[in-house]
């Protein structure tokens, strides 16, 4: 494949990824969409006219409204409206030879590696298998190999950030590490082994401008994205994130499609409301089947139900979905 056609492929496929986010969008003919600019919003009189369009300029593809007058080249827009897609379009175009001089793509950025020391962190799989942690974790199902072990917490936090004054009495805890897409740790909650803890999770960021998502680092945007309670839980789903006890608006990182799994407790007033505001806006949602009697992802696959398969089949949207969370909720 020449240059300029591997660029028209790389091109049209993100334009393919922005389509659904993208106001009115339709293909006029090869390398000519159109669409209501993001930039103005376009006419505010004719919710139907759309003056925004993409069109190729020799080999690339370029932004222009005919509205507000807007013009950017295909990168500079993505960096601008879709800014998680970004990163990764230079790069396919890098990996292509289609940026740098005789395009309007730049060449990539390369950073330097950054490492985070962790201090004295195992990973649980590294554990003997008589280990505590090691036994907790094999007992839920879960991956040993996704978690850390820390025996002393407290002071194992304050070597990362300076968090508790005084520890008087140190504990273990299972360190669940939130990494971005480049691999690097923002942020950990810290799961108690000790039933009898009055705090089961506590959470440190070490980016306090981050959201408190876990899973991040595992998600492709470009299929559908399971958005789950539990760090624990998202680890027992395919493409899976956790919100970590924040309320994050997950309309603000510009995924296509994604799916609200909330906990199977349909006496819980509040987890009933968070349902019926997620489908008032539009948003598609699980309602657990009836006969599920377990309240979460991981007590699901400890019982041996096929959580993937459920969550599939039982996924509602608008109307539909309104309907089931009647049938469904107790309260």
């Amino acid at each position: 494949m020449k240059s300029n056609q591997l660029s028209e492929f790389v091109d049209n496929h993100y334009v393919s990824l922005l389509s659904g986010r993208l106001d009115k969008f339709v293909k006029k003919k090869a390398d000519l969409y159109n669409f209501r600019c993001p930039y103005c919003g376009d006419s505010q009189k004719h919710k139907n006219k759309a003056r925004g369009y993409f069109f190729r300029v020799k080999s690339d593809l370029v932004f222009k409204c005919h509205n507000c007058g807007v013009g950017r080249t295909l990168p500079n827009f993505l960096k601008d409206q879709a800014p998680d897609l970004h990163d990764e379009y230079i790069m396919e175009r890098y990996k292509n030879g289609t940026t740098g001089k005789g395009s309007y793509v730049p060449k990539p950025k390369f950073k330097k590696p950054v490492f985070r020391k962790h201090g004295n962190l195992e990973l649980i799989s590294s554990l003997n298998i008589e280990h505590v942690a090691y036994k907790y974790i094999i007992k839920r199902g879960l991956d040993p190999s996704l978690f850390y072990y820390a025996d002393q917490f407290c002071t194992w936090v304050n070597t990362q950030k300076p968090t508790f004054t005084h520890i008087t009495k140190d504990h273990p805890r299972i360190i669940i590490p939130f990494i971005n897409k480049d691999g690097e740790w923002f942020g950990f909650q810290g799961r108690a082994l000790n039933p009898k803890d009055k705090l089961r999770y506590i959470t440190v960021m070490l980016d306090e401008n981050k959201p408190k998502i876990y899973g991040l680092d595992r998600i492709k945007i470009d299929k559908p994205i399971y958005v789950v309670e539990g760090p624990f839980d998202s680890t027992l789903l395919e493409n899976s994130v956790a919100m970590a006890g924040s309320d994050v608006d997950s309309r603000t990182f510009g995924w296509g499609n994604y799916i609200w799994v909330y906990d199977n407790e349909p006496r819980n007033r509040e987890i009933v409301n968070r349902i019926t505001k997620s489908i008032d806006r539009g948003e598609k949602v699980v309602i657990w089947p009836n006969d599920i009697q377990e309240k979460d992802i991981n007590d699901m696959v400890i019982a041996g139900h096929n959580v993937q398969s459920l969550v599939e089949l039982n996924t509602y949207q608008g109307l539909e979905a309104q309907v089931k969370l009647t049938e469904w909720k107790k309260v």
